[in-house]
């Protein structure tokens, strides 16, 4: 059975009927459209104006979108029952549209950070109002970078100046998603130095973008998505509009934008699987020099590491999302996971559609493929919501604690299961101050490893997390080098590779022994088993020991830590009968599904 989304064999019946109906409505909106209107609007750049109608008419964003405590102030009933920030099923919508569009996936993920300081936000005036807008199907968007600062929330040229009891807001925003459309915008800036009340203090406040003190410049992308250069001319801001003020403004910022990391991750998963499929069906009934293209070895490796890379996302994925949901403030785990399904997930979306371009070479341009579209999209993920390199940065706060925590762990936590339960996962918006997060600590993540252990490329990469120990115990980075994010961001990269590894063990033991369901998409994760494992820790090990090599060939590492990266070096095990049933696996999804024309 296919461990990957399929529209024609997609099953949401573990979700509540109004779940399923929204899931199943999103497949057959893009499925009734077909790929060549798709493309050609894609193409010509039109704004998707049937997609939000039907969105808006069938409360989609509103469902998914409006956690249930916004929905008690809107008064109850059915409707609040059925809305909640519930990430199971959210991933599932993240998922469905990046496999279609990213561009469509865009209106949403913009709305998610345009709402993240207002659910965060103790004004339940201004909450009441988005909340209802949301219902009567506004889109939303996040107000932060600035053209000459970008996303540096120290900047901002915004300024909000005394009027009367309010004040007015002047100056730009760049690069802001929804800025045509959008119901209101959740805009960063600061009140002027002199303000009698917040002198020189960080504010979010909402602007409503059809208000004639609110100019739109252009779309600064040639896109279907809008992403908006614009400028407020004194535009007028009361106490009703105020979201946050100080810190918490701040703290709102970085809040959001972990909500909003996650939806990265899953839009990159769909991209990958879609792209997978047109791949496999081509290469596999295309004859060159006489031989089908899939039985060449180098092709037959390439396919493999693409699935084996694409599993191990979507597993990732799937339990790092249990910890989100699992979230408190005795376990934050989930700050550690957040960013590595950022940067690592994203990351691997582009490798294997670098991979699958690999084997069907020009047929990647051409315009009547969905694939040439997904080239581009999937670039665009690891550099959204924080770079690679800011998000790996981030990663390395924690390593200290949880390397340390295999080797007696001082904190102890309840097993997180799977989380496919309809609750509220309302703890992502009451995150509280963005800091701490060296004090965070881990449980011993070692078991998770032991399960897999006789597995050969589980037992190498192990030797691997050893030698990567004592590199960092008696060769830390110097302090010169804790100010190179050159250098740090190749160690941090071997150590969100183990955290990456750590959750996938956890993920597959959940599937294989304790028979866990997964719901939607995600359920087809229970068909995993040891060789699939094993296939994933031979691109593990690989890729461990090419960061190694880079590790020892940078510029500023000293002989001991040259000598400890040496430590790291090993190749996979790939045993020939094992290789060819995986590959057999995967050739089997050649006409497994295609998007009609």
């Amino acid at each position: 059975m296919s461990l990957l989304f399929n529209p024609q064999t997609y099953d949401p019946s573990s979700f509540d009927p109004e779940t399923q109906r929204q899931l199943k409505l999103l497949i057959e909106f893009f499925e009734n459209k077909g790929k060549n209107l798709s493309k050609e609007e894609f193409y010509s750049g039109v704004w998707y104006a049937d997609f939000l109608e039907m969105v808006a008419e069938e409360g989609i964003f509103s469902t998914f979108g409006t956690p249930s405590e916004i929905g008690g102030l809107l008064g109850g009933g059915e409707g609040a029952e059925q809305s909640r920030w519930d990430m199971a099923r959210i991933n599932e919508l993240n998922e469905i549209l990046g496999f279609y569009s990213l561009a469509h996936w865009y209106v949403w993920q913009v709305s998610v950070l345009g709402l993240g300081p207002v659910w965060t936000s103790e004004n339940d005036e201004a909450r009441a109002t988005v909340g209802k807008m949301l219902e009567s199907g506004s889109i939303f968007g996040f107000g932060l970078s600035e053209k000459e600062h970008g996303a540096d929330i120290y900047s901002s040229d915004m300024i909000l100046s005394r009027s009367g009891e309010g004040w007015t807001a002047s100056g730009g925003k760049y690069y802001i998603g929804n800025g045509n459309k959008a119901g209101r915008l959740s805009v960063f800036g600061k009140f002027a130095d002199d303000d009698p009340e917040y002198p020189g203090e960080y504010v979010f406040f909402l602007v409503d973008t059809q208000h004639e003190k609110y100019e739109l410049l252009k779309n600064v992308v040639h896109s279907q998505m809008y992403v908006a250069a614009f400028d407020l001319h004194e535009y007028p801001v009361s106490r009703a509009d105020i979201l946050h003020v100080g810190k918490p403004a701040w703290d709102a910022a970085l809040a959001t934008v972990n909500v909003g990391k996650v939806n990265l991750g899953w839009a990159s998963i769909g991209i990958a699987e879609h792209s997978f499929y047109e791949a496999i069906t081509h290469a596999n009934n295309r004859i060159l020099y006489g031989n089908r293209v899939t039985d060449f070895p180098h092709v037959r490796r390439m396919l493999a590491d693409s699935y084996a890379r694409l599993i191990a996302m979507k597993i990732f994925a799937a339990r790092s999302a249990d910890y989100f949901r699992s979230a408190s403030e005795e376990d934050r785990r989930f700050l550690l996971f957040n960013p590595i399904t950022k940067a690592k997930v994203t990351s691997e979306g582009e490798r294997v559609i670098d991979l699958l371009w690999d084997v069907i070479a020009a047929r990647g341009f051409e315009k009547d493929t969905y694939f040439s579209r997904a080239a581009t999209d999937i670039r665009a993920l690891p550099k959204l919501e924080g770079t690679v390199h800011v998000n790996i940065a981030l990663v390395l706060k924690f390593m200290p604690a949880y390397l340390g925590a295999a080797h007696g762990a001082d904190q102890d936590y309840e097993p997180i299961p799977v989380r496919q339960d309809a609750a509220d996962d309302g703890y992502l918006f009451k995150q509280g101050p963005a800091s701490g997060l060296s004090k965070i600590k881990f449980a011993n993540w070692k078991p998770a490893f032991e399960r897999f252990a006789h597995l050969p490329n589980v037992k190498i990469f192990l030797e691997q997390i050893d030698a990567l120990t004592q590199l960092v115990m008696t060769a830390p980075p110097t302090e010169a080098q804790q100010k190179d994010l050159d250098y740090l961001q190749v160690l941090g990269q071997l150590f969100a590779q183990v955290v990456y590894a750590q959750l996938i063990c956890e993920s597959a033991a959940l599937a294989m022994d304790s028979g866990e369901i997964r719901p939607g998409s995600v359920s087809q994760l229970d068909h995993l088993t040891e060789a699939h494992v094993d296939r994933m820790f031979a691109v593990f090990v690989q890729d461990t020991a090419e960061q190694a090599v880079a590790l020892h060939g940078q510029a500023s590492a000293t002989d001991q830590q040259r000598s400890g990266a040496f430590g790291l070096i090993r190749h996979p095990v790939i045993e020939q009968d094992a290789e060819d049933a995986f590959v057999t696996e995967v050739l089997s999804y050649d006409g497994a599904y295609e998007w009609r024309p």
